[in-house]
């Protein structure tokens, strides 16, 4: 079975690799990006398959330009893979509103935007897969990238929303919560105008991995993540959230384990609020 897919960010590494796997595949491709120039040579290669757009996923008419294109290239869009998105790097201290309303603007009103849109065709046609693509970070803090923890935290919430408020449309939503991939997201991340040397000791060993990522065969790499995500929308029923990366599961474990622990200790010692009168 061939579907029709909406895919964002897929200049380089994930949405790059995803692309490449959906067009080896047979799959209808909408794969959009900045700089479509990057995805000619998939386009000239699947001409019948793999539309590039150019789409910044910040300007809400060309979002709604593209979700239309996509309807009437194809027919309609069965997979939404909303992957675009950049890291902030900054301490809470550091990172200014303009930095914090972009940050947010990327990789939690866009994604909320292009799912309103596709809604409407999917409510028509019966269902549809939204498939949000989240981090370790969306359930992990990490210390000097609060900004970019908080909007896969948010992301994660809109995700869960989403999923509980449309299933009886036949809508399925996963959440991806990849691990360290070798991509350029690590050095692509944006550093704050504004740097207090104080939290240098934690901000700085966070900034020196994530520069050290990009061509890191330690890593997991992209291709990994395509194969997983093309086999997951294959899935009759799949799940809300999908690790991806044998690091993604050791990071989420350590995180669910602490909020376990934390909230028995909690319970344990009685820390509760006095009744209401």
């Amino acid at each position: 079975m061939t579907r029709r897919w909406l895919v964002t960010g897929c200049s380089t590494g994930l949405g790059r690799a995803l692309v490449e796997r959906l067009a080896q595949a047979g799959e209808r491709v909408v794969a959009t990006a900045r700089r479509p120039e990057t995805l000619s040579d998939l386009a000239d290669r699947h001409p019948d398959t793999v539309l590039a757009l150019p789409l910044d996923v910040c300007d809400p008419v060309a979002c709604a330009a593209v979700v239309a294109t996509a309807t009437a290239h194809f027919g309609g869009i069965d997979v939404l893979v909303n992957n675009a998105g950049y890291g902030q790097c900054g301490a809470v201290e550091e990172v200014s509103d303009g930095e914090l309303e972009a940050q947010f603007a990327t990789n939690v009103f866009a994604p909320w935007r292009l799912a309103r849109l596709v809604l409407p065709l999917w409510r028509a046609q019966g269902g549809g897969h939204a498939v949000f693509v989240s981090s370790v970070a969306g359930a992990v803090p990490f210390p000097g990238l609060a900004a970019y923890t908080a909007s896969k935290f948010a992301l994660e919430g809109l995700a869960e929303s989403l999923a509980q408020e449309s299933a009886h449309l036949g809508v399925k939503v996963t959440i991806l919560q990849p691990g360290g991939f070798n991509t350029p997201y690590g050095t692509s991340a944006a550093l704050p105008r504004q740097r207090v040397d104080a939290y240098e000791p934690v901000a700085g060993p966070m900034l020196a991995g994530l520069r050290g990522m990009h061509g890191n065969l330690e890593l997991n790499q992209p291709e990994l993540f395509a194969e997983a995500v093309h086999r997951l929308v294959g899935l009759a029923e799949p799940p809300l959230r999908l690790p991806i990366g044998e690091d993604a599961g050791q990071f989420l474990t350590m995180a669910l384990s602490a909020r376990t622990k934390e909230f028995d200790d909690v319970t344990a010692a009685r820390l509760h609020l006095p009744a209401t009168p």
